[in-house]
């Protein structure tokens, strides 16, 4: 039986324009119930101890309060929820018993990044830092130490479960064998999922364009500089980075491998807060940055975002070229992964056959919810070895259109797992499951060795391991 332990995730685009990432959401769940419970704690109550493990108390408020908010959050509770969530809590002490005794340490520095991304989650979602500390009651101060915290721990747990499978590699052996002792119904169901090759053009954007934006760029600079308009007010009614521009243009506390390489530069040039940037370039658009704060190898910026505007005319130019590049593949005189490496302006594909890479699963193939909704629409239409006609879509990264032509490479049916056309899941589900099976000896090992006590009204539990038997006296 594998160990669940809540995994802690960093999802924050390299971008200024895009730091908040609604799939946050998700990942943020663990430390949401874990802080809330921490801030309706009352400290002026005696607390009663359930479960000791070494020399840390796990208290009954903390498991209540974990326990509310899970149902809050109707979170799935696989049995008694004062049973699980106190062995669950004993559990996760076990690992950070280990941790400390391997030494292992977490840099202060990836600390901060997960705690500053969280909390401009919190920011994004609640509306301002007032109201967070409104909803936590808590000053930000303490919420931010309390989240330190519990991403210290969380990451220490992940590194000893780390050292501990570290080594797990699976020969073609082994998963074949694995695979002939799996019962067919047993066998994971593999979704309908695609290959699929893809060039892309960027139309041209008339330097007209281009400059019209600087000079409102320009203007908005101005405004602030003169004292006329706050660069927040500009950002809210302008700026085309919605997530941001909604709360004034903040980006939050970013450290610089975060931000786009042209924006870092700018944003750590600057010194007075009163000053506006110069107009800054990259793969999202223009901008100009103003100041809010720096913290070390860490800053906190307001910015303007503008897109030049493709024309009509531009778009049209730029699907003719790939139409009669499209052409010219269906006729022979070039393939498909030729004109993908010296055309496709697709930085991810075009040296790789104008393979499209599945971000999520680091391989070739997507099920269909995992394509830009453009691509799939346009690929459920196709047989394998078709080429689709030339279409418009937004690009994932800079949101800007452009025009591409996809071709199907191969289509897989949903299925049962096989061999031939799914090694690569089979192999990691054969190294995860080596990967539980050591996880789990571990902490039946490490309970037997460790100080356990439960207290009486505590005990009546069908737990996961034999803590009663092994249990330590009082």
């Amino acid at each position: 039986m594998q160990i669940v332990i809540a995994s802690v995730a960093h999802m924050v685009c390299r971008g200024g324009a895009n730091f908040l990432i609604m799939k946050l959401k998700y990942i943020f769940t663990f430390f949401l119930m874990a802080v809330v419970a921490s801030a309706m704690a009352q400290s002026n109550v005696a607390e009663e101890v359930a479960w000791v493990v070494g020399d840390e108390p796990i208290f009954k408020s903390d498991i209540e309060e974990q326990y509310l908010n899970m149902q809050s959050e109707r979170a799935y509770i696989d049995g008694n929820p004062y049973c699980v969530i106190p062995e669950q809590m004993a559990i996760d002490k076990l690992f950070l018993h280990q941790a400390a005794i391997d030494t292992i340490e977490i840099q202060e520095s990836a600390i901060n990044k997960e705690v500053d991304s969280r909390l401009n989650y919190f920011i994004a979602n609640l509306g301002s830092k007032e109201k967070v500390e409104e909803y936590f009651h808590k000053p930000m101060p303490v919420l931010r130490e309390k989240l330190a915290d519990m991403v210290r721990e969380q990451n220490a747990i992940q590194q000893v479960q780390y050292n501990l499978t570290k080594k797990v590699k699976a020969t073609p052996a082994e998963v074949r064998k694995f695979y002939n002792t799996l019962p067919k119904d047993s066998l994971p169901f593999i979704p309908r999922q695609v290959e699929v090759q893809i060039i892309t053009i960027n139309p041209i954007i008339p330097q007209q364009e281009i400059d019209e934006v600087k000079s409102r760029l320009r203007n908005y600079a101005q405004q602030v500089t003169n004292g006329e308009t706050e660069f927040s007010t500009l950002a809210i009614l302008y700026s085309e980075d919605k997530p941001t521009s909604m709360y004034g243009g903040e980006t939050g506390f970013q450290s610089r491998s975060v931000l786009l390489p042209e924006y870092a530069t700018a944003a750590f040039n600057l010194n007075d807060p009163k000053k506006v940037s110069n107009i800054v370039e990259t793969d999202d658009g223009y901008h100009i940055i103003q100041l809010i704060e720096k913290r070390g190898d860490r800053i906190n910026t307001r910015h303007i975002l503008l897109r030049p505007k493709v024309s009509d005319a531009d778009l049209t130019d730029a699907i003719h070229r790939l139409d009669t590049l499209r052409t010219d593949i269906v006729d022979g005189k070039y393939t498909f992964e030729q004109s993908a490496l010296y055309v496709s302006q697709d930085k991810d594909s075009r040296n790789n056959n104008g393979m499209m890479l599945n971000e999520k699963s680091h391989s070739n193939r997507f099920e269909m919810a995992d394509l830009p909704a453009e691509v799939a629409k346009v690929v459920d239409k196709l047989q394998e070895g078709d080429i689709s006609e030339p279409f418009v879509m937004l690009n994932p990264k800079t949101q800007r259109e452009q025009v591409a032509i996809v071709r199907l490479n191969k289509r897989i049916d949903g299925h049962r797992a096989d061999l031939a056309d799914d090694y690569q899941t089979l192999k990691a589900l054969y190294e995860n499951q080596k990967k539980g099976d050591i996880i789990e000896n571990w902490v039946k090992e490490k309970q037997r060795t460790t100080y356990v006590y439960i207290e009486e009204g505590w005990r009546d539990c069908e737990f996961r391991y034999d803590w009663l038997n092994n249990q330590s006296p009082k």
